[in-house]
């Protein structure tokens, strides 16, 4: 069994139970993985890699993801969500929709953003939330992403908003929350948060793990639907099997190839055009 399923993760489960409960109930033997974690609290689309397609994990982790969110102004907790009920800051300055309109597109754009001290962030080989549960200091350093779409769905409450946000890969929604409140001089906990959408998985796609079936698997393809293709001759692949690299003319990037239709892998041309497989899906 090789490719993915698109998994409507259910509130209350971590990652790792969903995976679980897929592999029990599908009986699966082969290797499985998720392709980016939702928290237990979160819900939607959970990408899960069957087989060789765990071999596109870092392909998968770099795809576009949307999500809905729901943000309350007024107090934050420990871990930026309700997760925790240890409330750490409080704030009577609640925007209102107006001043929310107003600022919404100054969120769009490349950012240095920190991910929350609460999160699966990797430091020296710990997770961060690991250290903040000791009740160490936790320093993170800021890392790249890029925010395409932030816009207000609608108002729920006076304090309370829903988003629909649109993101790279390794974006932490709890933090876009966190500095979205501090922009307007105030304070905010998320309260919900779904994925709708993850590469070109969407959550109308999407099956919870009671529903889903074995014909619910995707290909490998679809991960690698916005690559351009290569051509090569099952002869030059198989030099490429044994060490070789092959001179090509096309120009430097990654490709995916086949061989008489079926899919090899992600081929990479360096500067020099020449050609060789760090992918292997056969």
């Amino acid at each position: 069994m090789n490719g993915f399923f698109n998994v409507f993760k259910e509130f209350g489960i971590s990652s790792a139970k969903a995976i679980y409960l897929l592999k029990k109930k599908l009986n699966i033997k082969d290797k499985i993985g998720h392709m980016g974690t939702l928290d237990p609290n979160a819900t939607g689309v959970l990408i899960v890699g069957v087989g060789r397609a765990n071999r596109l994990f870092d392909v998968m982790l770099k795809k576009r993801k949307t999500y809905v969110a729901t943000f309350c102004f007024g107090y934050e907790t420990e871990t930026l969500d309700s997760e925790s009920q240890k409330i750490v800051k409080t704030s009577s300055n609640i925007p209102t929709k107006d001043l929310i309109l107003k600022n919404e597109s100054k969120m769009i754009g490349k950012f240095e953003q920190i991910a929350p001290i609460f999160s699966a962030k990797n430091i020296n080989g710990r997770r961060a939330y690991e250290i903040a549960r000791e009740g160490q200091n936790v320093e993170i350093k800021p890392h790249k992403i890029e925010i395409y779409d932030f816009k207000l769905l609608k108002q729920v409450d006076r304090n309370t908003f829903m988003f629909e946000i649109e993101c790279s890969g390794g974006t932490y929604i709890r933090s876009i929350c966190r500095d979205f409140a501090k922009m307007l001089n105030s304070v905010v906990t998320m309260t919900s948060l779904m994925r709708t959408k993850c590469g070109d998985f969407d959550i109308k796609n999407s099956k919870t793990i009671d529903d889903i079936t074995e014909s619910d698997l995707a290909l490998c393809e679809l991960a690698l639907k916005n690559f351009e293709e290569i051509k090569l001759s099952s002869g030059d692949i198989q030099k490429i099997k044994n060490g070789l690299k092959i001179k090509t003319n096309q120009k430097s990037g990654k490709y995916k190839l086949y061989d008489n239709n079926s899919l090899v892998g992600i081929c990479e041309v360096d500067e020099n055009g020449l050609a060789s497989i760090p992918t292997w899906l056969i």
